[in-house]
């Protein structure tokens, strides 16, 4: 049983910055990955990027080099610094801990507008 509560989303011009944040509550083991995820209307959902309880990292093609991934297990908590931001990154963003078929929790998604 876990929560996730993601945070930070807005709107914001393009060129601009935005800091999303997840937290995570309940039973989590100290193996498992995180990840941010976005879904525009009428498309599949992606892959942003993620980091696992190891400490390797990657990212979607499109945003590499404007977004990082960080995580703290301790705190089990992981954020998505995004630069540089383009019309098209405009999205719901969501977080997502898993580890195992029976151990795959995602959070309700916070709004990203990238204005042109």
């Amino acid at each position: 049983q876990v929560e996730l509560v993601e945070s930070g989303g807005g709107l914001v011009r393009a060129g601009g910055s935005l800091r999303l944040s997840c937290a995570a509550s309940g039973s989590i083991p100290s193996v498992h990955a995180m990840g941010w995820y976005r879904q525009a209307p009428g498309e599949e959902r992606e892959l942003v990027a993620q980091i696992t309880s190891g400490g390797s990292a990657n990212y979607a093609d499109s945003v590499k080099g404007r977004f990082t991934i960080s995580g703290d297990n301790a705190k089990n908590m992981v954020s998505l610094q995004m630069s540089g931001l383009k019309p098209e990154d405009t999205a719901v963003y969501y977080c997502r801990m898993f580890r195992s078929i029976g151990y795959d929790y995602w959070g309700q998604g916070t709004q990203v507008t990238v204005s042109s």
